[in-house]
């Protein structure tokens, strides 16, 4: 996350330098727009292989965030019940036992 954050900022001062170059200094808000408007582009086309990346992890993270949640409060699924015997509970006993 932080390299692709880097690498962003590094685009966009590569883009604002390019833009200076050219002869934008005399117009600080239009040198700043358009080197956020082209790095945003350049960025979403060449840093496209890695957002995907970081976007699976995301997704993978959260859903065994979710899952563990949905272990956690399912006390009748057999994760839960193979955990429960684990740990020597037979479950709740009956006023006859």
């Amino acid at each position: 996350m932080v390299r692709y954050t880097l690498l962003r900022i590094l685009i966009f001062f590569g883009f604002f330098f390019l833009f200076w170059l050219i002869g934008l200094r005399d117009q600080p808000w239009l040198l700043l727009g358009l080197a956020a408007i082209a790095s945003a582009a350049a960025s979403y086309i060449l840093l496209r292989g890695m957002r995907d990346e970081i976007t699976a992890k995301l997704v993978e993270r959260h859903e065994a965030k979710v899952e563990g949640r949905r272990l956690q409060a399912d006390p009748t699924s057999d994760e839960a019940a193979e955990d429960a015997e684990d740990a020597g509970y037979d479950g709740p006993r009956s006023p006859g036992r």
